[in-house]
């Protein structure tokens, strides 16, 4: 098995290059005896049921690389829709839609993204595709189990100690996120949950029960004129308050008939009074003369008296 001079000098350029900055969740596997010996390992997506399990991808290489595709495996077990019982892998990248600048990076994301969206549609694996299909629950509490007693590790491979890299890897390595195919929709693999996600959430309408920007930055009203819209009894109070020190209120109305009585009565004594003035004024008129009189009588009596002492004697 050998390839071209120059299919080998990129193979080993993308290595390198996948060893340096590997994308999220897929590392390689190199011989430094034979670099055609090349081992992918694939961890097993979040939310799936093969989280947890570390899955390894055999390459094998013929002359025809890379005009066509290398033939890929699975060494691990795996319980899938599009892998056979020998590792069988059933992938239109490695067969019809294969391009001569595809490489190992983008055949391991595709098969990456093959575990998160099976494709029942081309099964190989013909009892997986019909759980997937019939009985989700039970097709994905079967891969679990699988995945667990033959992807899942004491501890985390080595090669995972890299850390991923930030970008994109290399062109030749492909993209490095995962589409839905045509043909399957994320739903059937991820079945729709009752609870909203924070995205979701935030794009909820919330109702807008504050005032304007417009309002708010206006001068605020004065405090005598500024009337509460609400039946609160604080408020009432406060407005009652309000409208006291502004326009102080009048008396009670007991008050009031009670200053009225006593207008009544101070006018009453007036018009006695003037009454009493005008009598005395009649009767004082005739003061003088009385007292004249009295004068001329009391002189009168006297005279006589005088007179009837003088004849006594």
């Amino acid at each position: 098995m050998s390839i071209t001079p120059a299919a080998l000098r990129r193979l080993m350029r993308e290595l390198s290059e996948l060893q340096k900055s590997p994308p999220e969740g897929i590392r390689v596997q190199t011989n430094d005896d034979n670099v055609l010996d090349v081992v992918g390992i694939i961890e097993g997506p979040e939310g799936t049921p093969y989280a947890g399990g570390y899955f390894k991808v055999k390459f094998r290489f013929t002359e025809e690389f890379p005009a066509a595709p290398p033939k890929c495996t699975f060494m691990t077990k795996i319980f899938h829709p599009n892998v056979s019982s020998s590792g069988e892998i059933c992938v239109n990248t490695l067969k019809k839609d294969w391009k001569s600048t595809y490489g190992i990076g983008h055949i391991l994301v595709t098969v990456k993204c093959l575990l998160i969206y099976p494709n029942p549609e081309s099964a190989l694996d013909e009892e997986a595709g019909k759980l997937l299909l019939e009985d989700y629950q039970a097709y994905a509490s079967r891969a679990k189990l699988i995945t667990s007693v033959h992807a899942t590790p004491r501890t985390k491979p080595v090669e995972f100690l890299t850390p991923s890299a930030s970008g994109d890897p290399s062109s030749d390595a492909g993209p490095s996120t995962c589409t839905s195919p045509p043909s399957m929709s994320a739903s059937a693999l991820h079945p729709p949950t009752q609870t909203r996600s924070p995205t979701a959430q935030a794009s909820l309408p919330i109702l807008v029960t504050s005032k304007p920007p417009s309002q708010t930055r206006s001068s605020p009203a004065p405090t005598a004129l500024s009337i509460p819209l609400t039946s609160s009894p604080t408020s009432n109070k406060e407005s009652s308050n309000v409208t006291k020190e502004r326009h102080p209120s009048p008396a009670p109305l007991s008050t009031s008939n009670a200053n009225i009585e006593n207008d009544r009565t101070k006018a009453g004594a007036a018009a006695m009074d003037k009454n009493k003035m005008s009598l005395v004024s009649t009767t004082a008129s005739p003061a003088p003369k009385a007292v004249k009189r009295a004068a001329a009588g009391g002189g009168a009596t006297n005279a006589e008296k005088r007179k009837k002492a003088l004849k006594r004697l």
